[in-house]
């Protein structure tokens, strides 16, 4: 199984529109080689150098059926959002601390041998069906808040 995304590849820079300081577009991400025996997909959006003790979920996605092979810009109420870090449900962009150096944001896909009941928060997920994870594959972003000529922050964001 395979994600990949057009709006970057693997460890380069995420484009400022997928974040908090730009338009928090969702990016389109493309799905192929499924494995047999997939019930669903689910997808979660995860910076582990957020200065917290767990990192920072940015995005879980449920309810994708396993033949879905894109998820479109801003397409997730195809789907079922659930909640991240901000306290919302559905995509919030990276909004990394000022000078906290890049973060690392990983798209994990993960395939199912079961359906996921409602929406569970990142730790659930994984502790409640890990054992049902038949096939993983990520794509990882880079962003890191700079800082402007004049020496303002480009992204006064709280830390993700």
């Amino acid at each position: 199984m395979k994600l990949t995304s057009p709006a970057f590849a693997t460890g380069t820079s995420i484009p400022e529109r997928y974040t908090k300081s730009g338009a928090d577009d969702q990016p389109e991400l493309i799905i192929t080689g499924v494995p047999d025996g997939t019930a669903e997909l689910a997808v979660i959006c995860h910076d582990p150098d957020a200065p917290m003790p767990a990192g920072f979920t940015h995005w879980t996605l449920y309810g994708i059926p396993a033949e879905t092979r894109a998820i479109p810009m801003n397409g997730e109420d195809r789907f079922r959002p659930g909640p991240n870090d901000f306290g919302d449900i559905g995509w919030g962009g990276p909004q990394p601390p000022e000078a906290h150096g890049p973060h690392h944001y990983y798209f994990w896909l993960y395939a199912l041998d079961t359906t996921i009941d409602g929406t569970p928060d990142r730790d659930t997920f994984l502790r409640d069906y890990a054992a049902h994870i038949i096939g993983q594959s990520r794509i990882v972003g880079v962003y890191e808040n700079g800082v402007s000529e004049n020496g303002v922050s480009d992204n006064p964001g709280p830390g993700t």
